[in-house]
């Protein structure tokens, strides 16, 4: 049993990442990342979903290294039936916030200086009471528990809250041929099942999405009410060199 899960997020905080960084401004794209969300959801936590990964590959309360492991996590969603695209903006502002710091070599190495020249950068935020909507494909229910979705959520760098609601599609056809679909996917999760005639790139870490994309394979059909959006089948998490 498939079922198709349409979710959004709406900003309580104002959300940051690095999506690029331009000399001194780093600028947040307003797509969410379908890794990112997975740890934000929950869905990556040891304990209650990957029950493979080992203890130590846990983020929960201690990350011991900088080293992803993406892989390691998020492989057993495949084995649960579980899917989750990137998230697309409904609705978005941004906003341009300043920081500044000084030099404080003389603290850390205590080297003796007569300067203490401050530098700045730029981050540009994605605001509170923006909206965003990604789907999510799973072979069992998500919103009952024990697997029940959660409603807050943090996301970004400064771990900013974020409200989640979540919408069971209730009716969709399954079909193949050609298609498009207009949202960001990542394109490793989708290029071994599909034939990817043509599409955007949305250049971010640590995988480029892509989007308006044109396609060849299995598909969901939805409702007139939901557009009659055609979101591609057989999506599972792949990553270089698989």
């Amino acid at each position: 049993m498939t079922i198709i899960y349409r979710c959004q997020i709406e900003l309580h905080d104002s959300v940051y990442y690095a999506t690029r960084e331009i000399g001194r401004l780093y600028e947040t794209e307003a797509v969410i990342h379908n890794y990112a969300l997975c740890y934000a959801l929950g869905l990556v936590d040891s304990e209650k979903y990957a029950t493979t990964v080992p203890e130590e590959h846990s983020y929960r309360y201690f990350c011991p290294e900088q080293v992803p492991k993406y892989e390691e996590h998020l492989t057993p969603l495949n084995q649960q039936g579980i899917y989750v695209t990137p998230a697309r903006s409904l609705s978005h502002s941004s906003i341009l916030n300043t920081w500044k710091y000084a030099n404080n070599n003389y603290h850390v190495e205590m080297e003796k200086t007569q300067k203490n020249i401050p530098s700045f950068g730029r981050t540009k935020e994605i605001a509170p009471e923006s909206k965003f909507e990604f789907f999510i494909i799973s072979e069992k229910s998500l919103i009952d528990k024990p697997q029940k979705l959660p409603k807050w959520i943090r996301l970004g760098k400064w771990m900013s809250k974020a409200e989640v609601t979540v919408e069971e599609l209730p009716k969709f056809k399954r079909c193949e041929g050609e298609f498009i679909f207009p949202y960001p996917l990542n394109p490793l999760d989708v290029m071994f099942s599909h034939r990817v005639i043509s599409y955007d790139v949305i250049n971010m870490p640590p995988v480029s999405l892509i989007r308006n994309i044109k396609l060849q394979g299995q598909y969901y059909k939805l409702e007139k009410e939901f557009g009659n959006l055609e979101i591609p089948g057989q999506m599972e998490y792949r990553f270089r060199g698989v």
